[in-house]
């Protein structure tokens, strides 16, 4: 059955909202509000600004993790402190609650059965203090997982430290240090990837909403920081929203790979290179979305 994906090509913060309103949820209770907070010297993610009537809207609380990276692959996200002061930095506290999930441990440890990589999911704590959750994700390119999305969001970005190194390395190991060198393959990385995903959308089912911003597409994430971020390499596309994970990522890799800009191959490299569709495949594999859509054009 093919899921519903609502697009508009007006990239507003007025416009996130009236997409949003046309899933027909309502998210009960504390909403969890997933973004990209930007990494210090990225120039591309969106800022807190461009989110704040969508945010409002919802009466949420930002929710990020801290990274698995550090100073040598040019971030400052990795610890709780420069993470906390990067957050006010780029100004997300001047207007929103923000919830550093895995800013205090233990952990909290989400099993997952008939995973393709992975047997647990590491996540911040304090994901179990919301009710709900809206996933707003700048869609564009990543220098590990091909391209950036809402499944990208509920993996890595939910993923506690310990956690996103458990994904990256494929289950091999939590050590943030250990994990670069036992890094996985184009195959099992985004396979493990999906399988996390899939523990943060299952927790929240029926209560989760997803909102993909395709602007400033950059072949880099924004998480590549201190002015190493590619500049945006296509026109902004729009705006999509859907209750599923993997049929919004899909129809935004669709709508790359429909355009005739001139910076489509080179996004395009990308993506294939790192065998990115590899993740929304697994995804639709395990069952908690689909491939098939309709795109509903307002």
């Amino acid at each position: 059955m093919a899921s519903k994906v609502y697009f508009t090509r007006e990239i507003t913060p007025e416009k996130v909202v009236e997409i949003y309103h046309k899933l027909g949820i309502q998210l009960p209770g504390k909403v969890a509000v997933k973004v990209h907070s930007g990494e210090k010297g990225n120039q591309n993610y969106l800022h807190p600004e461009f989110w704040k009537p969508m945010v409002e809207e919802v009466g949420g609380t930002i929710v990020e993790c801290n990274t698995a990276y550090g100073d040598a692959a040019g971030g400052v996200r990795d610890n709780t402190e420069s993470h906390l002061k990067l957050i006010e930095e780029h100004g997300w506290n001047k207007y929103f609650d923000v919830d550093l999930m895995d800013a205090e441990g233990p952990d909290l440890v989400w099993p997952i059965e008939g995973g393709k990589q992975l047997k647990e999911n590491l996540v911040g704590k304090n994901i179990v203090n919301y009710d709900s959750m809206l996933v707003l994700a700048h869609f564009k390119g990543h220098p590990a997982g091909g391209y950036g999305g809402a499944l990208k969001q509920l993996s890595i970005g939910c993923a506690s430290r310990a956690g996103k190194a458990l994904i990256h390395s494929a289950g091999a190991t939590d050590d943030r240090y250990k994990c670069w060198e036992q890094h996985a393959s184009n195959v099992a990385f985004p396979e493990a990837m999906a399988d996390a995903a899939m523990t943060v959308h299952q927790h929240f089912a029926g209560k989760i909403a997803y909102v993909n911003v395709m602007a400033n597409l950059s072949v880099d994430c924004d998480c590549v920081g201190f002015g190493n971020a590619e500049d945006p390499c296509m026109a902004d596309i729009g705006i999509l929203a859907s209750l599923d994970p993997v049929a919004i990522d899909q129809a935004c890799i669709d709508l790359v790979m429909q355009s005739d800009d001139p910076g489509r191959d080179h996004f395009m490299e990308r993506v294939n290179s790192r065998n990115g569709i590899h993740t929304i495949e697994t995804a639709a594999e395990l069952g908690y979305g689909s491939r098939k859509y309709e795109l509903i054009e307002f």
